[in-house]
């Protein structure tokens, strides 16, 4: 049964992927190409997460933890791009 949950849930958040990557793409304004980047990277953490639980290993959840951090540094630093011009001061 856990398995057919972890199944809609990898669609549910594939579909969240697709629908987030038409926002990078097709987005009135940067501001929300930077929102949708960001959803982009939790969603992924979400499907790396579902990954490390179907597979019953502990592995995914450090990869998902470097991939939290990567994702949470590259869009404060492109916000504040967009924001003063340059990143490094």
């Amino acid at each position: 049964m856990i398995q057919y949950a972890l199944y809609f849930a990898f669609g549910a958040f594939g579909m969240g992927q697709l629908f987030c990557l038409y926002r990078v793409v097709f987005a009135p304004g940067v501001g929300d190409r930077i929102l949708a980047l960001d959803t982009l990277a939790i969603n992924m953490i979400a499907l790396i997460a579902l990954f490390g639980i179907l597979h019953n290993t502990t592995m995914y959840f450090e990869i998902m933890m470097l991939f939290a951090m990567v994702g949470f540094v590259s869009t404060v630093a492109y916000a504040k791009f967009l924001l003063r011009g340059d990143v490094i001061e």
